[in-house]
């Protein structure tokens, strides 16, 4: 099944977020390594991330069974690591701009 979505984290969002996500991708099932973009791999499994005006975007493919968990999954560390919900803009979720310097998520 093919997937294209995009996370709310904009792209000029400071280095220490870009660490942390990261650092979550690497715990993420079926991980192959940074390279040119992040991306994993399996049977059936080809997902690789980009960075866009739009936001991060996920695309490639993944079974929908597999899809349905590991998206979830994803979702939740990255909201764990960043200190504010991480899902689609499509979905009314907002991008966040005023990170502070200490790594910690400013409020507006």
């Amino acid at each position: 099944m093919h997937h294209n979505i995009n996370l709310n984290i904009h792209y000029t969002a400071p280095d220490w977020v870009w660490e942390r996500i990261e650092e979550v991708y690497k715990t993420m099932p079926y991980w192959n390594g940074s390279g040119d973009c992040p991306n994993w791999v399996g049977t059936d499994i080809a997902l690789n991330v980009s960075v866009e005006p739009g936001g991060i975007q996920i695309f490639g493919t993944m079974p929908g069974e597999i899809w349905k968990v590991w998206y979830s999954e994803l979702r939740e560390k990255l909201t764990a690591a960043l200190g504010y919900e991480i899902g689609g803009p499509e979905d009314g979720l907002d991008f966040k701009y005023d990170f502070e310097e200490d790594g910690k998520v400013g409020k507006k």
